[in-house]
C-alpha cells in the first residue's frame, strides 16, 4: 500500500475543481493536496489517481508522490464552509494525498513550449490510461522548478465505473481533438515503442497493490479486492497488448488549426477582433 499518514491541519480548501479538494499538513512534516472520497466523484476517482499516477511514475513521467492520509473530520472543526465541512465528515478514514508543490504555477500552452519527446510521450499515456482530462481548458499540468509534472489523473480508467461493460468502453480509439500537447505530439511511433513494452503483468500488479482494500471493498461483481485488483490487471495488459486499436492517429490532429484557442480570439468586436 502507498505510504499512511495523519492529517494533523487542515489548511485551506481548494476551490478550482469540481471535488473541493483541501490543502493539509500531516504528521510527516508534508503538505499534501488531499483528495476526499467522500467527494462526488468517490472512491473510484482515488483508485484512478493511484493507478494512473503510479504508472506514470514508473514510465518516468513527473507526478507528485501519492500517500494516503487518515482524516479526522475534526482537524477542520474551525473551517466556515459548510460545504467543506460535510466533506470532512463524509470523509472520515483514510483518503488520498498528493505532494503540494509550492509555488507551482498551470502550464499555459501558449506560454511555455514543451518537446515534441515529451509531448508524445504524454499523449501516449494519457492515451492508454483514457485520460479524457488534459484539456486547453484545463491541461492538469504545473509547472515547478522549471520542469512540467502531470495531475489530476482520477477521470482515467472510466470503465470501472460499468465493469460489465468494461472491454467495450475502453477498445475505441482515444480522441486527441481536444489534449492540449496534441499539436507537439509528432512522435507517438517512439514514444509507444519506449512505453508500451514496459507495461507488464508485473509493472501492473505492482502498482494495484498501492491501492487500499478500503478503496475496492464492496464492489460489485467481485469476491472482494483481490478479485477487482486482478480485473484491472487483465484489462490494462490486454490494451498494452493491441496498441493500435486505441493509439490515435495524429495526422490530422496535428495539423488542425485551434484558431479558437488563440490568445484574443474571443474578443468583442468593438475592440478589433482577435489581436
Amino acid at each position: 500500500m502507498l505510504p499512511l499518514v495523519t492529517a494533523v491541519r487542515y489548511v485551506t480548501p481548494l476551490r478550482e475543481g469540481g471535488s473541493l479538494p483541501g490543502i493539509v499538513e500531516a504528521d510527516d512534516l508534508g503538505t499534501y493536496v488531499m483528495k476526499f472520497h467522500g467527494a462526488g466523484q468517490g472512491r473510484k476517482a482515488l483508485v484512478a489517481e493511484v493507478i494512473a499516477g503510479e504508472l506514470g511514475r514508473r514510465l518516468g513521467l513527473r507526478v507528485p508522490s501519492l500517500v494516503v492520509i487518515d482524516l479526522d473530520p475534526l482537524i477542520g472543526r474551525h473551517e466556515p464552509d459548510p460545504d467543506v465541512q460535510d466533506l470532512l465528515k463524509a470523509s472520515t478514514g483514510w483518503n488520498l494525498g498528493v505532494d503540494y508543490l509550492p509555488r507551482s504555477f498551470g502550464f499555459d500552452p501558449l506560454g511555455w513550449e514543451v518537446d515534441a519527446a515529451f509531448a508524445s510521450r504524454v499523449l501516449w499515456f494519457d492515451a492508454f490510461i483514457g485520460n479524457v482530462d488534459r484539456s486547453w481548458r484545463n491541461p492538469n499540468l504545473l509547472v515547478w522548478h522549471g520542469d512540467v509534472w502531470l495531475i489530476d489523473h482520477g477521470a482515467s480508467l472510466i470503465f470501472h465505473h460499468a465493469w460489465a461493460n468494461a472491454a467495450r468502453l475502453f477498445s475505441g480509439p482515444y480522441d486527441v481533438d481536444d489534449h492540449v500537447l496534441t499539436p507537439r505530439a509528432t512522435e507517438l511511433a517512439a514514444a509507444e515503442a519506449e512505453f508500451a513494452p514496459r507495461v507488464t503483468e508485473d509493472l501492473l500488479r505492482e502498482i494495484v497493490a498501492l491501492v487500499p482494500d478500503a478503496w475496492l471493498d464492496g464492489e460489485p461483481g467481485f469476491d472482494g479486492p483481490d478479485a477487482v485488483r486482478d480485473a484491472y490487471v487483465e484489462i490494462l495488459l490486454k490494451r498494452a497488448a493491441e496498441p493500435r486499436v486505441w493509439l490515435p492517429s495524429l495526422d490530422v490532429a496535428v495539423n488542425r488549426p485551434r484558431t479558437a484557442s488563440r490568445r484574443g480570439a474571443n474578443r468583442p468586436g468593438w475592440l478589433g477582433g482577435p489581436a
